[in-house]
């Protein structure tokens, strides 16, 4: 079975990601609404290509990760957090995850960052799982931060070290 290909997303991702998006959606690790029609384009002004990573498998878009700066400032210009990551069902167990988590950590140090961060909902145990074998630890938990579907979730902040 071939690697997952990690590449930069282009414009020409926007058809191919949206629709990744809306296939994947759940309460699981979405505290948006469930998409409806009509849908917004994948990117924005506020969400370009550049701050995504694309996962292929089989020559198809199967993957994405949203990698940002956390805040504008200065001060906290060395951290980069992972705000988004989504695997197409027919992709998963095949790694694209964790090479999207592992491409994640290249692209912050090649950025210049020293630490990697995100925010995981308390009852997605498996992404928790797959981010502490990818070197993240638990720093900080809000207790019953999102109400979904009727019950209160925890917001679970996770990071790791990029120079270790």
């Amino acid at each position: 079975m071939p690697e997952p290909h990690i590449r930069p997303a282009r414009l020409s991702d926007d058809a191919a990601l949206a629709a990744l998006d809306r296939a994947v959606w759940s309460p699981l690790h979405s505290v948006q609404p469930r998409p409806e029609p009509p849908y917004a384009p994948f990117f924005d002004p506020a969400n370009p290509p550049a701050y995504y990573l694309v996962a292929e498998v089989d020559g198809q878009v199967a993957g994405y990760l949203r990698l940002v700066r956390p805040t504008r400032l200065d001060c906290n210009s060395h951290v980069r957090q992972i705000q988004g990551l989504a695997v197409a069902d027919r992709a998963r167990g095949r790694g694209a995850a964790r090479a999207l988590l592992r491409a994640a950590a290249e692209e912050s140090r090649r950025q210049g960052a020293r630490r990697l961060t995100l925010r995981v909902l308390g009852h997605n145990t498996p992404a928790r799982e797959l981010y502490e074998s990818e070197g993240f630890a638990v720093e900080g938990v809000l207790p019953g931060e999102f109400l979904l579907a009727g019950e209160y979730v925890d917001d679970v902040l996770m990071g790791r070290s990029l120079t270790e």
